[in-house]
């Protein structure tokens, strides 16, 4: 099994290196493409093969994989279609607000398309940490499990229909960033509370990864797991109160919803 992956920017590069780090194909049946040989010098060394050709990358690749801007998207279709064999090579789009109707209008050639398959990933697929909604054409559904497969060793992945694709990249691909936002500002408490910076983040990572970890293991509710921890009166509910009453719930709900503004 080979993939191409057209562009090495921040996705296609992120995508790219978490494969590396992954099982699923040995390194040489990884392809990058990207016009600047600069971005591909690390995949080399890590023994994928690199071009500046995109019809060379797609060549014998079971997955060609679109990472590149929505506005180049249109171009690196044009550019690869005639040399593509559409009875076996599937498009995995992560170029987003582009729908399946687009690219099968693209793609169309001489009445056909390839399967397609819409994959929004976050940038945390370079530690093979991802969540990758993925939304695939009619079909494509009976060879999706392979696809599932991929993403699953970099992360894990929820087959969505195609409209709630924004949603998703709200939820998981902004979501990230708003993560990192809380981990500043607990970081920034900690030090208020005393701690060095390094010492105040590293301690707001953990205790993250405890919460995480707590919930996947058990299923459980977050709100169960904090009355775990809150007793009347106690530190953490005069806590949880001084963040209601800053706004703490409602701004998270809100800037969620502002991505989709």
């Amino acid at each position: 099994m080979k993939i191409a992956i057209i562009g090495a920017g921040e996705m296609g590069g992120a995508f790219a290196a978490g494969l590396l780090k992954s099982d699923i194909f040995r390194a040489d049946d990884i392809t990058v493409a990207n016009p600047h040989e600069n971005k591909l010098e690390r995949f080399a060394q890590s023994g994928a093969s690199v071009t500046t050709d995109n019809k060379v990358a797609i060549a014998g690749a079971d997955y060609i994989v679109i990472a590149v801007k929505p506005k180049v998207v249109k171009t690196v279709i044009d550019e690869i279609k005639t040399d593509m064999d559409y009875n076996s090579q599937t498009i995995i789009n992560m170029a987003a607000s582009i729908s399946i109707a687009q690219l099968s209008e693209w793609l169309e050639e001489g009445g056909k398309v390839p399967d397609i398959v819409q994959a929004l990933p976050n940038i945390g697929i370079a530690e093979r940490a991802s969540m990758t909604f993925l939304s695939p054409s009619r079909q494509a559904e009976k060879n999706l499990s392979k696809v599932e497969a991929i993403f699953n060793s970099v992360g894990n992945s929820l087959v969505v229909d195609e409209s709630l694709l924004s949603s998703g990249t709200a939820l998981s691909g902004c979501g990230i960033a708003f993560i990192m936002r809380f981990v500043r500002a607990a970081s920034e408490a900690g030090v208020e509370l005393g701690f060095k910076a390094n010492d105040a983040k590293d301690v707001v990572l953990q205790t993250m990864l405890g919460a995480v970890r707590l919930l996947q293991a058990n299923g459980g509710n977050p709100e169960a797991e904090i009355d775990k921890v809150t007793t009347p009166g106690g530190m953490t509910i005069r806590g949880l109160n001084a963040m209601e009453q800053a706004g703490f719930t409602n701004a998270v709900i809100q800037g969620f919803k502002g991505c989709l503004k």
